[in-house]
Parts: C-alpha cells; sequence; structure tokens
C-alpha cells in the first residue's frame, strides 16, 4: 500500500513543478512582451548618460596694470555682484601720471594758443612790411628820372635800390614765416589741434589707469581660487583670483558614438543631478554637440597603430543648456555628477548650432569717462582763455 502512494506523491509534486515552470516562463513571456512594447513605444526615442558633469565659464580676474595690493574685498565662496570692487592697489603713482597729464594738457593748450596769436601777429608784421616795401619802391621811382639830371647822385640811387631789395626780402621772409605756421595750424582750433588731442589722450589714458587700480568684478559669481593677498606687489596679467558665475552654468554630457547619430540641437532634456537626487529634476535643451570625441582634444591623442589595438567605444561631448529659473532655485555646482535623458523623437533639428551663445557684455571701463571728458573741456578752456587774455602793461 505504501508502495502505490509513493509514485502518487512524486507525480503530483512533478505536476506542481511543471505547472510552476509553465507559469515562470508565461511571466517571463510577459515580461518581455511588456518590456518590448515599452521600449516600442516609449524607450526606444530617449538616449541616457550617467557620463555628465555640470559646467560653466571660469572668469579670472587679472590686473591689466602692476602695482602693490591695498585691500581685498572678496574671499572664495563669496558671492559678487557685477561692478562690485574686487582688489585694490596704490594708486599713488597713478595720481601723480594723472596730474603730469593734466599739466602737460594745459601747457600744450597755452603753447597752441600762443601760436595762433603768433599768426595773427606774423599777419601784421608781414602787412607791415609790405607797406616799407611800397614805400621804398615810390622813392625809388622818384629817384630815377632825376639821376640823368644829376639831381639825384648815383650813390644815393643804389641806397634807393638797396631799399628795395632789402624790403623785398623781408617780405619773402615774413611769408615764408607765416606760411610754416600756418601749415601747423590751418584747419585747426585749439582744441582739435593734434597735439591737443595727443595730450588729451594721455590724460585719458591716465585716467584709465587710476581707474583701473580698482579690479571690479566683469560678472556676478562666486569666488573661487583666490589668491592673491594685501601687500603683494602684482605684475600685468597676472591671476589673482576666479569668478564662477552659478546662474549660468551648462551640462557636459559625454554621450556614446552609437547613440550621436539620433541626437540633435534643441531637443528636449531631463536632467537628474546627484546633489539634489532624483527629487529635483531640471530641464533644458540640446545646445550642441562637439566637433570631436574628446579624446581627440586631449593633449596626448591616443595612437591606435599598435598591433595590440583594442576598440574601446568613444565618448562626444553633448553641451546641454538649462532653464534659469529652475537653475537659480537649486544652485548647482560646477564638476557635480549628474544623469541626463535627452528625448530624442524630434529629428528635425539641426546636428551644428549656428547660434551665439551669448552676446557680449558692455566693458565696465572705457576711455569715454564723462568726468574725464569734462575735465579736459575746462582744462582746454582754460588754459586758451588764459593764452588769449591781453597782458596788461603796468602804469607809468
Amino acid at each position: 500500500m505504501n508502495d502505490t502512494a509513493a509514485p502518487s506523491g512524486d507525480m503530483a509534486m512533478a505536476g506542481k513543478r511543471r505547472r510552476a515552470l509553465t507559469l515562470f516562463g508565461v511571466l517571463l513571456v510577459l515580461a518581455g512582451l511588456g518590456w518590448g512594447a515599452y521600449w516600442l513605444i516609449f524607450q526606444r526615442h530617449f538616449e541616457s548618460t550617467d557620463d555628465a558633469y555640470v559646467a560653466s565659464d571660469i572668469v579670472q580676474i587679472t590686473s591689466e596694470v602692476a602695482g602693490t595690493v591695498t585691500a581685498v574685498h572678496a574671499d572664495d565662496t563669496q558671492a559678487v555682484q557685477r561692478g562690485d570692487v574686487l582688489v585694490e592697489l596704490d594708486p599713488a603713482d597713478a595720481r601723480l601720471a594723472m596730474a603730469s597729464a593734466e599739466a602737460e594738457l594745459a601747457q600744450t593748450v597755452r603753447d597752441i594758443s600762443a601760436q595762433f596769436a603768433h599768426q595773427d601777429q606774423l599777419r601784421a608784421d608781414l602787412a607791415a612790411r609790405r607797406l616799407v616795401l611800397e614805400r621804398a619802391q615810390r622813392d625809388l621811382q622818384r629817384r630815377l628820372p632825376l639821376t640823368a639830371d644829376g639831381a639825384v647822385s648815383t650813390e644815393e640811387l643804389a641806397h634807393a635800390q638797396d631799399a628795395v631789395a632789402e624790403q623785398t626780402a623781408a617780405v619773402a621772409a615774413a611769408q615764408s614765416a607765416l606760411a610754416a605756421l600756418a601749415a601747423e595750424v590751418s584747419g585747426t582750433t585749439v582744441a582739435t589741434h593734434p597735439q591737443v588731442l595727443r595730450a588729451a589722450a594721455a590724460l585719458r589714458n591716465a585716467a584709465l589707469t587710476l581707474r583701473r587700480t580698482r579690479l571690479l568684478a566683469p560678472v556676478a559669481g562666486t569666488v573661487a581660487k583666490r589668491g592673491v593677498q594685501i601687500g603683494e606687489r602684482i605684475a600685468p596679467g597676472e591671476a589673482l583670483l576666479a569668478l564662477v558665475p552659478l546662474d549660468d552654468v551648462w551640462i557636459d554630457a559625454n554621450v556614446r558614438e552609437v547613440q550621436i547619430g539620433r541626437i540633435r540641437v534643441g531637443q528636449p532634456v531631463t536632467v537628474e543631478a546627484d546633489v539634489y537626487g532624483s527629487d529635483v529634476k531640471f530641464h533644458g535643451r540640446i545646445a550642441g554637440l562637439a566637433a570631436g570625441s574628446g579624446s581627440a582634444f586631449a593633449l596626448l591623442p591616443a595612437q591606435n597603430a599598435s598591433g595590440n589595438w583594442i576598440k574601446i567605444a568613444q565618448r562626444i561631448p553633448v553641451r546641454i543648456s538649462l532653464d534659469p529659473v529652475e537653475v537659480q532655485s537649486h544652485p548647482l555646482r560646477v564638476g557635480t555628477s549628474t544623469q541626463v535623458r535627452i528625448d530624442v523623437g524630434d529629428q528635425s533639428g539641426p546636428l551644428v548650432n549656428a547660434l551665439v551663445r551669448a552676446s557680449p557684455a558692455a566693458p565696465l571701463e572705457t576711455a569715454d569717462d564723462p568726468a574725464v571728458e569734462t575735465r579736459i573741456r575746462a582744462i582746454i578752456a582754460e588754459n586758451q582763455r588764459t593764452a588769449a587774455a591781453p597782458a596788461v602793461r603796468p602804469a607809468r
């Protein structure tokens, strides 16, 4: 009786195993079909990578003039606004150069004003010499008819002829002097004379050098890599600190070369940053695709001409622009990791970005400073008026 029950139990267990395996197989097939349907409907329209990092401009702050650092107003991790003073240099030398340029401009205006006044003097002198020449010519003409009668001696006639020749030479000399001076001042005024313009340009340069003793922030950002110290003597072009504009960051995603064929400029992108996790999602668009793989632009490019070559899938950097409102509410840090998911369903975008990333910002410092221009006009007007004023003769 026991021998009969044992085979029955084994058959029941085998039937259960078959049913379990059949159910598992059916579930596996259904899962495969479900995944295939999901990939066919949704997933095939997306490309993703976790080899993506936050990037931004790193603005190096350098001095355009040499000097000694007298104050540092920014430190690492500090946020600054565009136009804030970061570093101050000793302005003593620049102020002396500014005063020297002002004095040089004033002296130049006086010299040119004197040339204009001297031109009027030469005209008057030329007119006077012409009158003397005309009188000498009349005297000679009166004496010529009297020479035949002996009323005028030969010596007196010779003196009259010499006087005419002398005054003719004097008129010619006066004309030459007037022409030489006219060549220097003709077609100009005191304010537009080349020498005055050169002196005014030197004054603008000195004023610009003085303003550059205060280093301003060209963009708003966070201070990083501060290396300047108070009392340090710096040279032009020396890097003092860096600014990172965290409100203008982007994502550099390194996409495998087999994925790059479906990526186009303008496609929407969803980004998850490791610093915030999956709770915060950033949205952006493809801004551009790199011209080559990362290894192609490396300092030492890979050399695959050896006999033990192994193919390695290359990655192409793709730049992703982010929504600035989302970045402002959840700031990102340069170099942090992200996960990128690109919607490649729309293939109408271009492969190369033909748009300029951003328009250049207006410079903080220009030579056309309204205060300096006002000072230049005041110096010209004051010294031109002083040079043109007639001298006061002392009372006898």
